[in-house]
């Protein structure tokens, strides 16, 4: 049986840029004394239509207003859920968890620590899988906060900003609100059966097609499925693979769908030496949505599983 550990291992194995997710480690130690402050400014973040949904970049200026040189972090809340990326130039981040169900991360400012007075410039990538419409649209509720270089994480200032969407046309005129799904529309289908044939070292060994298909936009980290199988059937990975298997369930390979988007791969599976040749019975796969190491309810529960027969036989 599936665990939520395994599921909220595999989020954390793969979600939107992992270099972002590592962990955050001051860039120098915090001073003894002072009172270290700072201004945050943000630009103007207008995502483009691209073949692959949305994508665009923030601007981000900090400044350092106190008296002694120190390190600064930002903590940044996504407009969009799961649309965060890298800071460039990288810097170290940590996941802080979700606020309205779009993602917190802390950063470091890139870079070794700010002299009184001194400013620094990044940017933040930001990828929004929905499909690219014919009108723009705007996402409110992004919110950049530096925090002084003391070790208390306290907030010096606070700048909100929103996600603008180009439209296809090219026009950020009249935008009209952005509304993310709030439920997953993922389905998965499999061929009707699957022969396992004798190997070198006596197991049985086979593979079978898979296509899984995603509709819509709910912020998501990876699809998962859980297999029901017969006894000495296992898992034996994905191709492609891109993450472990756990021997009863896997994740669909490839990362984040985007909207509209059909995936297909193979499912490899295995039998034990000692398994007599013949039918072994019928396996089940469901589908389901992961987005921070929990399940999102899918609008159509009915096509998140599929069904097969597994057969084991000789070699030649």
């Amino acid at each position: 049986m599936t665990t939520r550990t395994g599921h909220r291992l595999a989020a954390v194995l793969l979600g939107p840029a992992m270099a972002l997710l590592a962990s955050a480690a001051p860039a120098a130690a915090a001073p003894a004394s002072g009172s270290p402050a700072a201004d945050v400014s943000v630009g103007q973040l207008v995502l483009e239509p691209t073949a692959r949904g949305y994508q665009g970049n923030l601007p981000i200026t900090v400044t350092n207003r106190g008296r002694t040189e120190t390190y600064f972090s930002v903590t940044i809340v996504e407009p969009v859920g799961g649309s965060i990326g890298n800071l460039s130039p990288e810097s170290a981040c940590g996941y802080q968890g979700l606020r309205d169900n779009r993602r917190v991360v802390d950063c470091m400012v890139p870079g070794p620590n700010l002299k009184p007075g001194q400013r620094r410039s990044f940017s933040v990538a930001f990828e929004a899988l929905t499909t690219p419409r014919n009108v723009a649209m705007v996402a409110p509720g992004g919110q950049v906060s530096v925090n002084a270089g003391n070790g208390s994480q306290e907030i010096a200032d606070t700048e909100d900003f929103t996600a603008l969407f180009r439209s296809t046309t090219g026009s950020l005129r009249n935008p009209v609100p952005y509304v993310q799904d709030s439920q997953a529309r993922a389905s998965i289908s499999t061929a009707g059966a699957a022969t396992l044939v004798r190997q070198a070292d006596g197991s049985y060994q086979g593979r079978l097609p898979v296509t899984v298909a995603w509709a819509g936009d709910t912020a998501h980290d990876l699809l998962f499925v859980d297999a029901t199988l017969p006894a000495g059937v296992q898992v034996w990975g994905t191709d492609p693979q891109d993450l472990p298997s756990f021997f009863t369930n896997f994740p669909v390979p490839g990362g984040r769908f985007m909207a509209g988007e059909q995936r297909n791969f193979d499912v490899l599976l295995r039998a034990e030496p000692e398994t007599v040749p013949g039918d072994l019975g019928r396996v089940t796969f469901e589908l389901s949505t992961n987005w921070d190491g929990d399940v999102v309810a899918d609008a159509d529960p009915a096509d998140n599983t599929a069904s097969f027969t597994v057969t084991a036989v000789e070699a030649g």
